[in-house]
């Protein structure tokens, strides 16, 4: 199945642009919930996502009950209220649907969503010198952790011969 990555009402267009790099290193499809804090255009995206925008396969929803009407899966929500930790949770099986929900960048999931969902709030550890990690690094982590469980299932573990081949260091 598939690796889904869902931001909750987006408001930096960096932070997505950066995300949508990264769904399009991974192969996650992006779900994104409106209302959006930026216009969904591809000269405001493509400056963060480089030129990789074509790679990218996401779907917009007017609302979270638009989104979960259209998918199925099993559904993960990052919240700092989280009271487990990733290492918590089997990612392992990659014929399931994963979705990793992340909320706005100022004020996260809204509280009824999180507490319809409680077992699956994950938290990333952090002190408590800050109240959370950026949205687009905190996406890296956890796309990465799934892919890690999932032995990085699809992906290149060495660079591939389409770019400089895996001998490159060596030659």
């Amino acid at each position: 199945m598939s690796l889904h990555v869902v931001l909750f009402q987006p408001e930096i267009p960096q932070n997505t642009g950066n995300i949508m790099r990264t769904c399009a290193g991974t192969k996650a499809i992006l779900h994104l919930i409106k209302p959006l804090g930026f216009k969904l255009d591809p000269k405001y995206l493509k400056r963060n996502a480089v030129n990789y925008l074509e790679h990218v396969n996401y779907f917009v929803y007017d609302s979270f009950a638009d989104f979960l009407s259209k998918n199925q899966g099993e559904f993960y929500f990052l919240t700092r209220y989280g009271k487990k930790t990733p290492k918590e949770f089997d990612f392992s099986d990659y014929d399931k649907n994963i979705y990793l929900i992340f909320g706005r960048e100022s004020t996260g999931i809204p509280k009824e969503i999180l507490r319809a969902h409680l077992d699956n709030c994950i938290r990333l550890p952090i002190t408590d010198e800050i109240r959370s990690l950026n949205l687009a690094n905190t996406v890296a982590v956890m796309v990465y952790e799934v892919l890690r469980q999932q032995d990085y299932h699809g992906l290149y573990l060495t660079e591939p011969e389409t770019l400089k081949g895996p001998d490159w260091l060596s030659e």
